[in-house]
């Protein structure tokens, strides 16, 4: 297995699981909460479409490409998936993307914590120097929660990709590094310890 090998990460408000072909029904049930597949800017795989994308990340994985999790909640409902991606074993950076979540389960503390699960076990376990975020240009909530982890705006890659529809997508891509990351995770703590 490839760097970085597969692991369970919890917190109060959610749990990342190894994505398995296990989580099918439920993951579908997810992307049904709120259809977000329908959203132009975004790649979120429909329930038709969830056992192609499962069998995707999992390739993915074993060509040690990407690490792809499940999301549970902190009633240990499946609400969505995440993943590290673009992985450079050499040079031990990372970006968590490809991450979607149930209409339901958005708004809370769950992104929150799923990012400072991923981007703790980053810096802390994997020693990676910087961590990378990409969204559409246009994707402006996702954006404003990328932003709002504390991660800064590296840039805009135009005319980037191609998205499902066929238009071309300008790609924003913001990163947090290793000597941010205390600053950071202080903050990210801060927010999960606020009332509720």
């Amino acid at each position: 297995m490839g760097w970085p090998a597969p692991v369970e990460l919890a917190g109060p408000f959610a749990t990342l699981l190894p994505l398995s072909s296990e989580h099918h029904d439920a993951l579908c049930q997810a992307t049904r909460d709120g259809e977000l597949w329908r959203l132009w800017y975004t790649a979120v795989p429909s329930p038709e479409g969830m056992a192609v994308e499962i069998e995707r990340r999992l390739k993915l994985q074993m060509a040690a490409a990407m690490l792809p999790f499940t999301v549970f909640d902190a009633q240990g409902r499946v609400v969505g998936m995440t993943t590290y991606m673009n992985i450079d074993a050499t040079h031990k950076r990372v970006e968590i993307g490809s991450t979607w979540t149930a209409r339901s389960a958005q708004r809370g503390p769950l992104n929150t914590q799923c990012k400072r699960l991923l981007l703790g076990h980053a810096f802390d376990a994997l020693d990676c120097i910087a961590v990378e975020f990409r969204t559409h240009r246009l994707n402006t909530q996702s954006r404003r929660a990328i932003e709002r982890l504390g991660a800064q705006l590296d840039g805009v890659l135009r005319a980037h990709q191609r998205t499902a529809d066929g238009s071309l997508r300008d790609t924003a891509v913001y990163s947090i590094t290793a000597s941010e990351w205390p600053t950071v995770q202080a903050h990210l703590d801060w927010q999960l310890l606020k009332p509720r």
